[in-house]
C-alpha cells in the first residue's frame, strides 16, 4: 500500500508542480508554449509576476487602518447582513471561508468556521487584506474582478505559493445599473473541492444582486454616461435631455462641493452674454427631469448621481488603474465646448493617459488604446510592454500603423 503523504509533503509536491508552470518575464512557462495550463492564469502570472513575489506569506494590509467605515458605507453590507445565515449555512457545513469585497479588490468581510477562519487570517484573508491582482497576483479574486465574470483558481494555479493549498471560486456583484461593486469568494482547502461550489456562488451573488434592486432607491436608479457620449437613464429608460441639460449634470455629477449660480453660470456660458435667466431656466427643467434631486442656493445633488466618469475619477484617485481603463470609454462628452465641460474633460484625458504610460501592465495601454486611436505614445508603450510572442502584438502594431498615418 502506498503511502500516505502529510499535508507538507502534499503541499511540496505541489509547489515542485507549481515551478514548472510560472512564467518567465517573457510570459513562457518552463515548459513552453505547449503547457496545458488555462490562458487566463497564465496571462495573469506574467502581468502579477511584476508586482509580486511569488514567495509572500499573506496579502498586504489596505491603506486604511480601520477597514469598518469602509464595511459600514458599502452598498452590499445591508444584502450581505440580510443574508448572513445562507452564507454562515453554507460556509459552515462545507468548511469555507466566505468573503466579500469592494470594488479595489479588498475584503470588507469574512465568516468561516474556527479552523478555516485561523488558516485564512495566516494568508491574511480577512477584512483589510487587498486580493486585487497588483497586490496578491493569480487568485480567483483578482480574476472577477479584472473580467467581471465568475472564476475558479485551484491549488498551484495561484501564483503566491503560500496559497496553493486552496482553492477559490468567486463571482462578481454588479449594481442595478451594471457597475461592479465587488465580489463574492467561497474558497476552502484543495481537498474539499466541489463541483457545486461555483453553482452555489453565482445563486449567494444573484440574491445579493436581487436585494441590491430590491433596495435601491428611486433617485439611484438614474445613471448618467457621458464618456464618449451623453445619456441619462432612470432604471434604464432613456430621459431626453438637451446637450446643455447633460453639461450641467455632467458639471454637477464631478463636483461634491456643487456650484453657486456665478461658477456654474461661467462654467456653462464663460464669458458670452447670457441673461443669469437662462440658467435658472434650465435648472428648472433639470429638477423636474431629476425627480427635484437638485438644491436650489447652492446647486448640487440631493443624493449623488451615478456616473461613469465619477466612477474612472474614483478609481484614478484609488490607485485602481484596472478598473479605471475598463469604465473609460472616450472623452467627456467630445461634442461639448463648454468651459467647465473642456477642463474636466482634458483633466481626466491627462489623468488617465499619464496612469497608462506609467503602468508596467500591457493590458492597461491596450484597453486605454481603444478610446484613444490616435495616440501614438500609448500603442508604442503597449508594443514595448508586450512579450514577442504575445498575440496582441499585432492588435497594437495595427493600432501604431492607422495612428502613423493620420
Amino acid at each position: 500500500m502506498a503511502q500516505r503523504l502529510t499535508l507538507s509533503e502534499q503541499r511540496a509536491a505541489l509547489a515542485r508542480e507549481w515551478a514548472l508552470w510560472v512564467p518567465d518575464r517573457a510570459g513562457m512557462s518552463s515548459l513552453g508554449r505547449n503547457s496545458a495550463v488555462r490562458t487566463e492564469v497564465a496571462q495573469s502570472w506574467s502581468r502579477s509576476l511584476r508586482t509580486v513575489d511569488p514567495g509572500r506569506d499573506h496579502a498586504p494590509e489596505s491603506e486604511t487602518d480601520d477597514i469598518g467605515p469602509r464595511w459600514q458605507d458599502s452598498p452590499l453590507r445591508g444584502p450581505v447582513t440580510e443574508l448572513k445565515d445562507q452564507l454562515h449555512s453554507v460556509a459552515d457545513d462545507a468548511g469555507y471561508v466566505a468573503a466579500v469585497t469592494d470594488a479595489s479588490g479588498t475584503i470588507l468581510w469574512t465568516y468561516g468556521g474556527p479552523v478555516m477562519r485561523r488558516r485564512a487570517e495566516q494568508v491574511n484573508f480577512a477584512p483589510g487584506g487587498r486580493w486585487d491582482e497588483a497586490h496578491m497576483g493569480t487568485n480567483a479574486l483578482s480574476l472577477a474582478l479584472r473580467t467581471d465574470q465568475p472564476h475558479t483558481v485551484f491549488s498551484a494555479e495561484h501564483l503566491v505559493a503560500a496559497l496553493h493549498g486552496w482553492v477559490c471560486y468567486c463571482a462578481p456583484i454588479r449594481a442595478a445599473d451594471g457597475t461592479l461593486l465587488g465580489v463574492l469568494d467561497l474558497s476552502t482547502t484543495w481537498k474539499r473541492s466541489h463541483p457545486l461550489a461555483m453553482a452555489t456562488v453565482q445563486t449567494m451573488t444573484t440574491a445579493i444582486e436581487s436585494k441590491l434592486r430590491t433596495a435601491t432607491p428611486a433617485p439611484a436608479g438614474m445613471r448618467l454616461t457621458c464618456l464618449g457620449t451623453g445619456r441619462l437613464t432612470r432604471d434604464g429608460v432613456p430621459i431626453r435631455l438637451r446637450p446643455r441639460h447633460l453639461e450641467i449634470l455632467t458639471l454637477l455629477a464631478l463636483d461634491d462641493d456643487g456650484y453657486n449660480h456665478e461658477r456654474l453660470h461661467y462654467a456653462v456660458y464663460g464669458d458670452r452674454a447670457v441673461g443669469a435667466s437662462t440658467l435658472k431656466s434650465e435648472m428648472s427643467y433639470l429638477r423636474r427631469a431629476t425627480g427635484g434631486e437638485i438644491t436650489s442656493r447652492v446647486y448640487r445633488f440631493t443624493t449623488p448621481l451615478s456616473c461613469d466618469a465619477v466612477d474612472v475619477l474614483r478609481a484614478l484617485e484609488s490607485g485602481d488603474l484596472d478598473t479605471a481603463v475598463r469604465r473609460y470609454h472616450g472623452p467627456l462628452l467630445p461634442d461639448s465646448d463648454t468651459p467647465g465641460i473642456s477642463e474636466w474633460r482634458d483633466y481626466l484625458e491627462v489623468a488617465m493617459r499619464n496612469a497608462v504610460l506609467s503602468s508596467p501592465d500591457p493590458h492597461h495601454a491596450l484597453t486605454y488604446g481603444e478610446s484613444a486611436p490616435d495616440d501614438i505614445a500609448v500603442h508604442e508603450h503597449a508594443l514595448t510592454l508586450l512579450p514577442t510572442r504575445d498575440p496582441r502584438r499585432a492588435m497594437a502594431a495595427a493600432r501604431l500603423h492607422t495612428a502613423l498615418r493620420a
